[in-house]
């Protein structure tokens, strides 16, 4: 079902790096930017989600306040049990339990069509790789859905599918949002880990390494394929970066410093920009 609405905020994936979201939330908000609906796909399905309950600056704090308390354990916790998944080989290294229950903490509403401004999430079918968006219907099973990264947390069952990360069909979802009828996507990418000074260590830390950079890769693709059918404005992301997309220890620091890029980016005129790729989105390194 298409949206009425025009403006859409857009939310990339990112694991950990999903905090720079709550900064540049924020600052949209306070400069009185107003999404119509959102769209979210992975960490940013999380974002969404949270967002789309109190879609204004209050709620942005909130989100940010929860960003600043989250740790490792609260999604990825290193227990007996998750070791078991690898011995057992059961297909993924984490019970997606620990995520349900941060997720129960922070987002109150039951049903994705009891949000205050429609929120659409999008996961993608294990069997197909299609991308499958969710706008009704339970509002955690289809978070935990789109966050299931292959191979780190079990697919998420929904109406008969199996159901895995939004980002392998569609990670930054702008062809989602102007199917929806958006003339305006505002993009909210999490960007990468640019100033790593090691590869990170762990099958999940590569995993979701390796992840981050696809995405970019495909977000500038998208960018210029999409640019002729809605204006497309990318808020900045923080570079350089030094934190991996597993490293939940500094993600009090990301919301701070995205916020700060993000006012700069808006106070410039960046909402008025139409396709232009933010230079730290491609593949560089310091």
């Amino acid at each position: 079902m298409a949206s009425i609405g025009k403006t859409a905020f857009v939310l990339a994936g990112g694991g950990s790096l999903g905090a720079v979201q709550a900064g540049m939330l924020a600052a949209l908000c306070d400069a009185g930017t107003v999404a119509d609906f959102v769209v979210g796909a992975s960490a940013g399905a999380v974002n969404a989600g949270f967002f789309a309950a109190e879609p204004s600056l209050e709620g942005a704090r909130a989100m940010g306040a929860a960003w600043r308390g989250v740790t490792r354990a609260d999604v990825m916790p290193l227990t007996f049990g998750n070791a078991l998944n690898v011995v057992m080989r059961r297909g993924y290294l984490f019970h997606n339990g620990p995520l349900r229950s941060l997720l129960e903490r922070h987002i109150h509403y039951a049903r994705l069509e009891d949000a205050a401004v429609p929120v659409h999430i999008v996961a993608s079918d294990v069997l197909t790789g299609d991308e499958v968006v969710l706008s009704q219907g339970p509002v955690i099973d289809a978070i935990l859905a789109s966050a299931a990264i292959p191979g780190v947390f079990p697919p998420v069952r929904i109406e008969g599918r199996d159901l895995v990360d939004g980002g392998v069909a569609n990670n930054t979802p702008i062809s989602t949002a102007i199917r929806l009828g958006a003339r305006h996507v505002i993009v909210l990418p999490t960007g990468f880990a640019c100033a790593l000074s090691r590869p990170p260590s762990g099958a999940a830390a590569r995993a979701m390494n390796a992840i981050s950079h696809l995405v970019a890769r495909q977000l500038v693709a998208d960018i210029e394929h999409y640019g002729a059918h809605a204006r497309i404005s990318v808020v900045p992301c923080i570079c350089p970066n030094d934190v991996s997309p597993y490293d939940y220890s500094s993600c009090a620091g990301l919301v701070d410093r995205a916020e700060t890029i993000a006012r700069a980016w808006i106070e410039g005129g960046g909402l008025k920009g139409s396709g232009v790729v933010p230079e730290m989105l491609h593949e560089h390194r310091h």
